[in-house]
């Protein structure tokens, strides 16, 4: 049934629109980091099924009460630590759309484990695409809810507008004005010491090689990180970059480590990492492996930048002297890694052959990723397919209001920021007693 012959059978509330395709919900709210919003868009771009993309940070889109997509993909960007980004009407909306497909895309799946397989039960959700190891995936989904089909994924692929970025604005080596950068910050301790390493790498790296003719652009708190262009002019200013793996060492499946830890931090205040990984975190370290490759990895090989990485597996990708510099964890090979990346044709030849395989191949492409999601869709008996004329439809039909609704939503993230201010705190307090109201009108 033509999407235009199902509105005029009856009226908005009463009649049912078949969206024959894709429904993304995603959250995004500047400033995230680029990769978020590549991986959102690539399946629209890619897809060979019909797709529309809805960020509930904008309100819920009022025709869609009366549509049930083939597939709603819930993307990891709606799923925060303990808070998500699905209110009320979205949720709703979840419980009319029985008959459709979903799939959820998670990351950061190591803490607040409970809700998450709650939510998945909650919601019958029928497909999860997870960063969890192959043969881990019972112990972590299997055993703790009701057995959705499971996909391994990594947390980013090689975006179209990351290759011609690089292109247009990666520097020759020589013009490069920074030898070694780096962005992290620190990371709570019960996420183990794989999360420490991603602070530890560039404090001591630059401790090390403080002394050495290197210029360093190294830095480790949260004020210091870049995002957008400024992300992208550092990257490309830069001949070699540190890294580690994505992900933590502690897999937290019930909520213990995380809330022991908060306690033996409130008990003691400066307690360091060595004496809560020794009271505490040791009997949980690698209990599931959940190590990956980054965005970062690929946004360093695309810009032909020498990556010095503390050793590790990598989901496969990379490997060690063919696409980077390995830097053991306890630095006892600094002095040789120095060594190796002063030479300009090691720097070359390892930032050739990361181009190569990671980028030009296509391997790790959103093209390739999106292109084996469609796949497992068709594998699953589903093959969405509105036509061009119902998917223009419904693309318009979602877009009503839309700028309204945007314009409300960045009204209500400015107020959220200057709430948060220490004046913003005090008006808003004072507003509260003076009005005898505990909201304070937050939304």
């Amino acid at each position: 049934m033509a999407a235009g012959e199902v509105l005029s059978s009856a009226s908005a509330t009463e009649s049912r629109l078949i969206a024959d395709g894709i429904l993304v919900l995603y959250h995004y709210s500047p400033p995230y980091a680029s990769a978020v919003i590549e991986h959102v868009q690539a399946f629209e771009r890619h897809s060979r099924f019909p797709v529309w993309l809805v960020n509930v940070e904008h309100g819920f889109p009022p025709e869609l009460h009366r549509m049930t997509p083939t597939v709603i993909v819930l993307h990891y960007s709606l799923f925060g630590s303990a808070h998500y980004f699905l209110d009320e009407e979205f949720r709703g909306f979840l419980d009319r759309t029985t008959q459709s497909h979903r799939i959820a895309f998670f990351q950061d799946e190591y803490y607040f484990c409970g809700q998450r397989f709650a939510f998945i039960d909650r919601y019958r959700i029928d497909c999860v695409y997870t960063l969890v190891d192959w043969e881990h995936h019972d112990a972590v989904y299997g055993r703790h809810t009701y057995g959705p089909r499971l996909v391994y994924t990594i947390p980013g692929y090689v975006s179209d507008d990351l290759v011609r970025l690089a292109d247009e604005r990666s520097i020759p080596d020589h013009q490069r004005r920074i030898d070694v950068g780096y962005r992290a910050r620190s990371l709570p301790f019960y996420m183990g010491r794989g999360a420490q390493e991603k602070r530890e790498i560039g404090v001591r790296f630059k401790a090390m090689a403080r002394h050495l003719d290197l210029r360093l652009d190294i830095e480790t708190d949260e004020e210091s990180r870049l995002y957008g262009d400024s992300w992208i002019d550092f990257l490309a200013d830069c001949r070699a970059v540190l890294g580690v793996e994505a992900g933590v060492s502690i897999f937290d499946l019930d909520d213990t480590v995380r809330q022991e830890s908060e306690r033996l931090v409130a008990e003691a205040p400066g307690i360091s990492f060595g004496e809560m990984s020794e009271r505490l975190l040791r009997r949980w370290e690698g209990n599931v492996p959940y190590r990956t490759v980054s965005p970062r990895h690929f946004e360093a090989a695309a810009f032909r930048v020498t990556q010095i990485l503390f050793e590790g597996h990598y989901s496969g990708v990379l490997e060690p002297m063919v696409h980077f510099l390995p830097l053991r964890k306890d630095f006892s090979n600094f002095d040789e890694i120095v060594r190796l990346y002063r030479d300009p044709t090691i720097r070359r030849t390892l930032t050739d052959r990361a181009y190569s395989d990671l980028i030009a191949s296509g391997r790790y492409s959103y093209r390739r990723f999106v292109s084996e999601f469609d796949d497992e869709l068709e594998a699953c008996g589903l093959r969405p397919a509105a036509d061009a004329t119902e998917a223009e439809h419904i693309r318009r039909l979602l877009a009503r209001g839309a700028r309204a609704r945007k314009l409300r939503a960045r009204v209500r993230a400015r107020y959220r920021r200057w709430a948060e201010r220490p004046f913003g705190r005090q008006v808003r307090g004072l507003a509260r007693a003076v009005l005898g109201r505990s909201g304070g009108g937050d939304d």
